[in-house]
């Protein structure tokens, strides 16, 4: 029974699936896409924004906890310095889950999961074009 669990086993020890999960983090991050099941991105994507948060964090903690799950230091480097600056202005959701249909051995729903590349800038807001307005003629005229 799974009382008060709050993770997905994909019915695998826990060993296996935290070296699952860090491989398929270090991978999201020197893609910066992949493509897996929807329930392994969803799980995938708490892990990723808990990284780009340590990344974002910047000290020396934060820094030797990545490495600590990811074991790749070129990955954390790479997280540190380019990933975890672009996301300084925002506030989580830095992966973004797209859905692409079924495989077609075992229908399994399969997604891309990506980081979101967009700017946080705001963009700056579009002008309308100044309606024309044009004089109508009065009914008088036209009965004229």
């Amino acid at each position: 029974m799974r009382h008060n669990r709050d993770e997905k086993r994909f019915d695998r020890r826990v060993g296996h699936l935290r070296c699952m999960m860090a491989n398929m983090t270090n991978s999201l991050f020197i893609s910066g896409r992949i493509k897996t099941t929807t329930a392994k991105a969803k799980e995938l994507r708490s892990i990723a924004e808990k990284m780009i948060t340590l990344g974002k964090k910047g000290d020396v903690a934060a820094e030797r906890r990545a490495v600590a799950f990811m074991r790749d230091k070129s990955v954390v480097k790479k997280l540190f310095k380019e990933i975890s600056p672009k996301y300084k202005d925002r506030n989580g959701g830095y992966t973004r889950i797209l859905k692409l249909g079924t495989r077609p051995g075992d229908s399994a729903h399969m997604s891309f999961i990506e980081l979101v590349e967009e700017s946080t800038a705001k963009k700056p807001e579009k002008k309308k074009p100044a309606s024309k307005k044009t004089a109508k003629p009065k009914q008088a005229e036209k009965a004229a």
